[in-house]
């Protein structure tokens, strides 16, 4: 049975590289999130402990982290998409291994990056969520700190789906 399924998915086809691909992306943008919300609320309950008040502005700074989870999820339906996944594995596109290899990297790339970024997110928020802290007329400018980080993972985000439509082209739109 696991001979079929490894000959079926990962030697005669690409979707098991795929897949895979597609997971890491979710994973490891969803461990990053999750780490970097942690991160920024851990700062926020001290800070509210002293001044509850500030909840309002603090809620977006907690947030921000968890925007990568998100990417990783944007990606997997990508590749999901293009090898024709989610409307059935029995109609899924037939990708030759190299293929699914590349989705795999695609997949694995663009979840190292959200992983990374929401860590540090998650700790430029916390900083962010001193500022406000101390001086809360600051709220506007500090989600702008935390907001910088997530220009790299938008980034990733979209070279990952311009490299999965890339991959996942027919040879002859290719020129």
């Amino acid at each position: 049975m696991w001979e079929q399924f490894i000959n079926t998915y990962f030697i005669h086809t690409g979707v098991g590289w795929a897949v895979l691909g597609g997971m890491a992306a979710v994973m490891l943008g969803c461990v990053g999130s999750a780490m970097g919300i942690r991160i920024a609320c851990s700062q926020a309950a001290g800070v509210l402990a002293e001044k509850p008040d500030l909840f309002g502005k603090l809620l977006v700074l907690m947030a921000l982290p968890g925007t990568q989870g998100f990417y990783g999820f944007i990606c997997a339906i990508f590749i999901a998409m293009k090898i024709n996944l989610i409307a059935s594995i029995d109609q899924a596109v037939k990708l030759a291994p190299p293929i699914g290899i590349g989705l795999l990297f695609v997949g694995i790339c663009v979840g190292v990056v959200q992983l990374i970024s929401a860590i540090n997110q998650g700790m430029t928020s916390a900083a962010s969520i001193n500022l406000v802290g101390k001086r809360p007329d600051e709220g506007g400018r500090a989600i702008l700190f935390p907001a910088l980080v997530e220009t790299y993972a938008v980034v990733a985000l979209l070279i990952g789906i311009l490299m999965t439509f890339w991959l996942t082209a027919p040879l002859s739109s290719l020129g």
